[in-house]
Formats: structure tokens, C-alpha cells, sequence
């Protein structure tokens, strides 16, 4: 079974920063790649960033420069460095396992999602 929790959202002003985490057990992290997605009031889901097991990174170009993806083999754990956060960032922030980084995209592993953390930004 694998299992995903997402910790570390909350209210921030713009141009704060937030960490987020997505604990995952072993098996969640022994699958393929791994994702941010947010999905704001209204709006469809939408990739953040992704991340394969040997490290490999890609962003949604909304992101690139300002969010950093990465995570810990060790403790099984995701994580979103959120830097220069916006208005528009304003989201409940999600993490996927298993999904494929190919080619510049990421492919979501449909049944592995976490239930979402929820970061708001503060004109």
C-alpha cells in the first residue's frame, strides 16, 4: 500500500517562502518518479514539479526559478521549497508517486495521491 501525507502549508505575504513535505513509506518511494500538483478554487489540477529516482527535475514554467523540488531516500520524504510565493500560488498543493518523468513532462500515477495541503498567499 502506499501512502503519502503532505505537511506544511499555510498563510504567507507575498514574496514569503514555504517548505512543503510529502512523508511517503518505503514503497511509495521505491516507484518511479514523484510530483507537486496544485489545483486552486475553480480550477483543473496542475503539475508544480517533478522528480525522478535519480534526481532528474522538471518545473511547470510558472514555477521555474522560484520552487525547488527534491527529496530524501532516506526518510522517504518529498519536499517543495517555495520561494517568492505569489497570490497566483494560491493552491491546495498535492504530491504523486509513481508517475513517469519523461521528456520534459510527468506522467501522474493515477492512483497515488496524497490528500493535500493547503497554502494560501497574502496580497
Amino acid at each position: 500500500q502506499v501512502q503519502l501525507a503532505e505537511s506544511g502549508g499555510g498563510l504567507v505575504q507575498a514574496g514569503g517562502s514555504l517548505r512543503l513535505s510529502c512523508a511517503a513509506n518505503e514503497r511509495a518511494f521505491k516507484l518511479n518518479a514523484m510530483a507537486w500538483y496544485r489545483q486552486a478554487p475553480g480550477k483543473q489540477r496542475e503539475f508544480v514539479a517533478g522528480i525522478g529516482r535519480g534526481g532528474m527535475r522538471n518545473y511547470a514554467d510558472s514555477v521555474k526559478g522560484r520552487f525547488i523540488i527534491s527529496r530524501d531516500n532516506t526518510n522517504y520524504t518529498l519536499y517543495l521549497q517555495m520561494n517568492g510565493l505569489r497570490p497566483e500560488d494560491t493552491a491546495v498543493y498535492s504530491c504523486n508517486a509513481g508517475g513517469t518523468l519523461w521528456g520534459g513532462t510527468y506522467i501522474p500515477e493515477p492512483r497515488f495521491w496524497g490528500q493535500g495541503t493547503q497554502v494560501t498567499v497574502s496580497s
